[in-house]
């Protein structure tokens, strides 16, 4: 029997299977930008902090992939753990849009 306070294992499949692989296509394709590209706009370092940023949250994505893979779905994750991953999948939507946006318009400069 389940406790009160453990969503139902369905409900975890259901929902945060997918919501898991979400995030590893966003920093998939994240990791894919911030590797080939150079964005001038945030410059070498913060560049570089945000692929490590990146890199460090999809190895924690997976980590619970297969947790809730191991346990069937008996695994939870906190509203806590989630909103990180998703403020960083945010801000590199934020960094691609921008990209592509000055690099469409020739942009050329550094802010």
């Amino acid at each position: 029997m389940f406790s009160s306070n453990l969503p139902e294992p369905n409900l975890l499949k259901t929902v945060l299977q997918p919501l898991l692989e979400d995030f590893q296509y966003w920093f998939e394709r994240s990791q894919v930008l911030l590797e080939t590209e150079e964005i001038r706009f945030l410059g070498v370092e913060k560049q570089a902090d945000l692929l490590a940023r990146v890199k460090q949250a999809q190895q924690e994505v997976r980590t619970t992939q297969m947790l809730l893979q191991v346990t069937g779905g008996q695994v939870g994750v906190e509203t806590t753990v989630l909103m990180p991953w998703h403020q960083l999948v945010t801000e590199c939507w934020q960094t691609t849009i921008r990209f592509r946006l000055e690099r469409s318009a020739g942009y050329e400069g550094v802010d």
